[in-house]
């Protein structure tokens, strides 16, 4: 298979003689084709089968241990001038960035087979989907790709017909952490990844593609690609409202994409239209309506139990590839809160010795076709996408942000998003609280100057009449004994419950000056052991706190430079004034 699209075929002949490769092959994204890349894996080493009676098709797959995340210091987003990459990315000159890739790629797929992965991020007959090729040479990238996008034969169809597509160069390289870069060229519209094959570094089409490269086009096409979940809630009475809420990490992003209704709350429904990101598009109507551009979960293994995420859980039980688990007497994976029963070998392949440290790799992961998700919604798949009810901000504050709020305005609710913050843990930093600003949750993910990214978010304010409601959450507020005030996991429905009201018009908030703020009585707390002092502390403005907050948020503004727009910083200004 090849391609009558000129520029594709090109691009891929210029590769091929860079990169020299012995063979190519095209994919077209069958099922034949990804059980023939399981079965040349399996052959060479490079995945084990897992209990297969009792994790039917699952693999697992042991990464270099030198190669198990993201390299964000490895990272650059490369537009010719340095102000537009801003200094919430690391820069390099384009023309100084093509060399130094030039020279790694090439001859680097001698002996190796070529893949090129023609894939669409989104629904295939989406007007807000977007295309791209990835070329690489691994396939375990090719087979993750299956899962994680709609990959091969319609999706070059679509890019034969539009003559519009994003370009992803990858080679493993040799692992050598030396000679590993991950290199965005937005201008270009080309991505290049030398070094790596752990999956945010080597899927091309998710965070290089889906939120660096994607967020660039969006502000120049006039959309918002985002680092959020989409969820669907229905109420007994089946009226649905679809939410998109940024979280950085560990704030319970996935566990909020699949959350399970408690008891207590009969008859409510909730679905999983996506639990890492989002596209956003203004309607005919002025309502912003989201895809979900992934047909796949990248997910964090550790902590994943039928308690904590059962959706999930169930869902990884057969058709998995796993990456750096651990693995039983059994043959079956496992990691840190999984179950009681215990590791035999550790992510490296090593008989598990407690001593030498976990037994999966913190940050092991599993990928999975979506579907397989038991909350999964059909409508995840639909062309139009879902319209937008709310968007919903949050993060890790053991004192200052209440349990929710909602912003006055959009302005206001641009600014609640670019000053998400969260604080650390001790055993992620050796120290509680300290508190780390990740706007939007976007941080290691806008492809662009935050100062013009903040500035394409209040152009909306401009453009529609008909937006989504802008709110923030806090599930980690402490006590004086340090326990947490709120349960969490299934009961923050009770909170969408009221944010759904808030935006039909029916619920009543009062008046504060970060936002509006529920009053105790008007949350659904029927079945849940919860004293109202808890719930008058969960729901405590502090005035004092607050000021010091946007005294340091004025101090983070400051440090990003001009561009940081003067209606942002006006608005900053109201708040203070108010809270004088």
């Amino acid at each position: 298979m090849s391609t009558t699209n000129e520029a594709l075929r090109q691009w891929v002949e210029n590769t091929a003689a860079l990169t020299r490769p012995d063979n190519i092959h095209w994919c077209d994204g069958s099922e034949q084709e990804y059980n023939s890349l399981i079965d040349l894996m399996l052959k060479r080493g490079d995945l084990i089968r897992l209990n297969d009676s009792t994790y039917p098709d699952c693999y697992l797959h042991r990464s270099d241990p030198t190669d198990v995340a993201r390299v964000e210091h490895l990272t650059f987003v490369c537009p010719q001038s340095k102000d537009d990459a801003g200094t919430n990315n690391n820069w390099m000159a384009p023309d100084e960035a093509h060399r130094k890739m030039d020279g790694l790629f090439e001859g680097c797929m001698h002996g190796r087979t070529m893949y090129v992965i023609p894939y669409c991020m989104g629904p295939i007959d989406s007007p807000y989907a977007r295309c791209g090729v990835e070329i690489t040479d691994s396939p375990y990238v090719v087979a993750n790709m299956k899962l994680m996008t709609r990959m091969g034969t319609a999706a070059l169809r679509r890019i034969e017909r539009e003559n519009s597509f994003v370009r992803g160069l990858h080679s493993t390289g040799d692992l050598s952490p030396e000679r590993r870069f991950i290199m965005h060229f937005p201008e270009e519209l080309l991505i290049q990844s030398i070094g790596s094959g752990y999956g945010g570094n080597a899927l091309l089409g998710k965070k290089c593609h889906a939120l660096r490269i994607a967020s660039w086009q969006a502000r120049h096409e006039g959309w918002l690609a985002e680092h959020m979940l989409i969820v669907e809630v229905e109420s007994p009475q089946g009226e649905r409202h679809y939410l998109a809420a940024a979280f950085p990490s560990a704030c319970g992003k996935t566990n909020l994409a699949m959350l399970i209704p408690p008891a207590s709350m009969p008859g409510w429904k909730v679905r999983t239209l996506g639990d890492d990101i989002a596209w956003l598009h203004l309607d005919g109507d002025g309502r912003l309506r989201a895809i979900n551009p992934e047909s796949g979960f990248f997910g964090v293994a550790p902590g994943t139990n039928q308690e904590t995420n059962r959706n999930a859980f169930e869902m990884i039980r057969h058709d998995t590839i796993f990456t750096n688990v651990a693995v039983t007497a059994n043959n079956e994976p496992w990691w840190e809160g999984k179950d009681e029963e215990r590791p035999a070998i550790d992510w490296q392949g090593r008989p598990w010795d407690k001593a030498q440290g976990p037994a999966a790799h913190p940050n092991s992961r599993f990928t999975v076709a979506a579907r397989q998700n038991p909350g999964y919604s059909p409508l995840t798949d639909d062309p139009a996408g879902v319209p937008i009810s709310a968007i919903i901000f949050g993060g890790r504050r053991r004192e200052l942000a209440p349990l929710v709020y909602e912003a006055k305005s959009w302005r206001h609710g641009v600014l609640v998003g670019a000053s998400v913050a969260s604080e650390t843990t001790a055993a992620a930093t050796g120290a509680v609280g300290v508190t780390r600003r990740d706007p939007m949750a976007m941080k290691p993910f806008c492809g662009y100057n935050f100062g013009d990214y903040w500035q394409h978010w209040l152009s909306f304010g401009d453009r529609s009449k008909n937006l989504p409601k802008v709110f923030h959450v806090n599930w980690f507020r402490k006590g004086s004994n340090g326990e947490f005030l709120w349960p969490g996991f299934g009961d923050n429905l009770r909170v969408l419950r009221w944010i759904i009201d808030r935006c039909a018009g029916r619920a009543i908030a009062r008046e504060t000056p970060i936002g509006y703020l529920p009053r105790p009585e008007d949350l659904d707390l029927e079945g849940l052991e919860i004293a109202p002092a808890v719930i008058d502390s969960l729901l405590t403005v502090d005035k004092g706190s607050w000021r010091d907050e946007m005294t340091a948020i004025a101090g983070y503004f400051g440090e990003l430079g001009s561009r940081v727009p003067a209606e942002l910083l006006e608005e900053h200004k109201r708040v203070v004034k108010t809270l004088a």
